[in-house]
Order: structure tokens, then sequence, then C-alpha cells
């Protein structure tokens, strides 16, 4: 079993409190994706769990075992890296066999290893060749087929996608999804691309500023963000998110609209939805297009309601252009509130961390 446990794990380097007092449970057999902007603490968190980094305080558990004090190759994991860190003077096979062979393995069970790895990431014709005779994605691939060729209880990915191209990197995402699904390994993965976070993950795990804000299924991190960053970082384009101040009962104001919200003292809130989740029709917010850009299935218009950014995806069909005023309904189940001093979800509701 390969649950891996993080408990209470900060780290500081110098004076910057890299991360916060982290907890998070990865469940066996689980793809947790580490998602953030650059800077917010998610490559640390990976390189501690690796033991590449040593945690300021707190633990690791990786199944029964205390993992925060062995040095990184007594943990049962494997890691890919950013940059493939293929080693150009060995063949694709002498790659793949470079950890079994460390770990003294028989030659049987060394070739056994890389031919079925080999097969899994579809690199069999070129166990003969070097990596320089190799595309970046067959060099990304013989990264992988290296890590799963350990039988890791664990994988720890860190951007291994970042340096191919939109393509490729669409055609791996399914290939990695598939092949760590069948090697049955507990896997944490870090990227700052949410296309790869929304596709691959069982659980995202969303970090800013060194800390996790919502970890929960990609579903819920998308329609019911927990804090005011994770709408505003997730989704292309993001969340809209306007200013509405309490007319009292549970009516709120935006403009000259009113909308029903939740029961709470408080001057104002945000409200925020989604640009899918709005539709023209009699009664909305007003909106002055500005902005007009044609994506081919739909158009996103950026607009102006009420002093504030507001985005709105539109039918092909539909024709806007600059200065047009809009009246722009939301679908009422889609709207998320936010208190705006917390910074967070106000119903307390939300599935966190």
């Amino acid at each position: 079993m390969a649950e891996i446990r993080i408990q209470q794990v900060a780290k500081r380097f110098g004076a910057t409190q890299a991360l916060h007092s982290i907890d998070l449970t990865i469940a066996d057999r689980e793809f947790l994706v580490l998602l953030g902007a650059s800077g917010c603490g998610k490559t640390t968190l990976l390189r501690i769990v690796a033991g590449l980094e040593t945690a300021t305080t707190g633990e690791v558990h990786i199944g029964d075992r205390r993992v925060d004090t062995l040095a990184p190759k007594d943990r049962g994991i494997a890691m890919v890296f950013q940059n493939y860190a293929v080693f150009p003077h060995l063949t694709v096979f002498e790659n793949i066999a470079f950890g079994l062979r460390m770990a003294k393995l028989p030659q049987p069970e060394v070739d056994r290893r890389v031919n079925r790895t080999a097969e899994l990431m579809h690199i069999e014709p070129y166990l003969k060749r070097y990596s320089g005779q190799l595309s970046g994605g067959q060099r990304q691939r013989v990264a992988v087929a290296r890590a799963l060729a350990m039988e890791p209880a664990v994988i720890l990915m860190d951007e291994p996608l970042s340096n191919l191209d939109a393509l490729l990197r669409m055609e791996m995402r399914a290939e990695l999804k598939s092949v760590l699904a069948e090697s049955a390994t507990t896997t944490i993965y870090v990227t700052h691309d949410q296309v790869e976070a929304m596709s691959m993950a069982d659980r995202i795990a969303v970090m800013d500023g060194g800390r996790i804000v919502q970890a929960a299924s990609p579903v819920e991190v998308y329609r019911n963000p927990a804090a005011r960053f994770v709408g505003s970082f997730i989704g292309n384009p993001p969340m809209n998110f306007l200013t509405a101040t309490n007319a009292g009962e549970g009516r709120w104001t935006v403009g000259g609209t009113t909308v029903s919200g939740p029961v709470v003292d408080r001057p104002t809130l945000e409200l925020a939805v989604r640009p899918e989740d709005l539709a023209l029709g009699e009664g909305g917010f007003v909106a002055t297009v500005g902005v007009v850009e044609p994506l081919g299935p739909h158009t996103l218009a950026a607009c102006i309601v009420a002093g504030e950014a507001f985005r709105i995806i539109l039918d092909s069909d539909t024709r806007v252009v600059p200065h047009d005023e809009l009246s722009v309904v939301p679908q009422t189940d889609r709207i998320r509130w936010f208190d705006p001093e917390t910074r967070l979800a106000i119903d307390g509701t939300r599935e966190a961390a």
C-alpha cells in the first residue's frame, strides 16, 4: 500500500517561508496533481516528498513508514523531471535499465522490465538508439519508462510535459494517464497547466503562497472554488468577479440589477460566475462590449459591467461589435459568492483541503 501522508510540513529558505504547515493525504493508487502558479511551493513540496529537500518541520509517511528521515533511494519512489534527464551516452535500453542495474537485479529481470515498460510507452523500436537520435517526445517517454521500470510504490512527476509542443502534450497526457493507471502506482504530478490538471487528475490540490487552498476533484474545484484564487486561476477564461452591494434580505445589487444571494451581514460581497454560465436575456447585467474575439466554436466578448471587467462566451453565430450593450443573465445555480476580506467562499459548503 502506498498511501502518502504529508503532515504539518513547512519549509523556510532564510527569511522566505516557502511552505506553510501543509497537511495532505494521497490515497493508494491516486493520481494527485499539485497545481499553482510559479513560486507557489508545489515543486518544493514534491522535492520534500522525494527527499531532495529537507522540511523545516513536519513529517512525510509512505504506507506505514515515515520516510522524511530516509535517503531518497530508500523511499520506494521514482521521479520524472521537466528536463528528461536522459543520459546521452547510453542507449534507450541502458537508460531504462540504469536504475535496475544500480539495484543489481539479474539480467533476465532487467530485460523483462525494460521490454515491458518500453512496450507500455511505445518505444520498443528505439531501444538501440541514443538520446540524440530521439525527438523530445520520445526522450520524455524514455524518462517515464525508466521510472516505471523500477516498479515504484510512488512516482513523482515535475512538469514532465512542459517542454513538448501543444499537440504532443495532448497525446502524452492521454498516454500517461493510461499507463499510470495500469501500473497501479500512487502519483504526485506538479504542473502550472490547468488543462493537464483537469484532464489527468483524480484530485487536484491547488496551491497559492505556500498553502493548499483547495484539494478536491477536478469538477469540484472548477464548479465550487473554495477561494477566490481558485476561481481566478482555473478556467480559460477564468471566473468573472463583480462587487455586489447588500440590499437586505438576501438581495444584492450589481449596477442596476438585483440578484438573490446569501443572507449575511456584509455591506458587499463578490459575485462570481464563469463566462460560459451566462446567456443573453432580459433583466440581466448591462454589459458594454469592448473587444470581440472569434474563437471558432464560440466568440469571447470582453465587456465592462458596472465598471468592472467581465467576459462572456457567446455562440459563434451571435454577432456583436465593440460598444454594443448587452443584457447578460447568469445561470443562478452557477453563481458563487466570496467574502472580499477573507477571499474565501462564504457558504462553508466547499470541499477544502
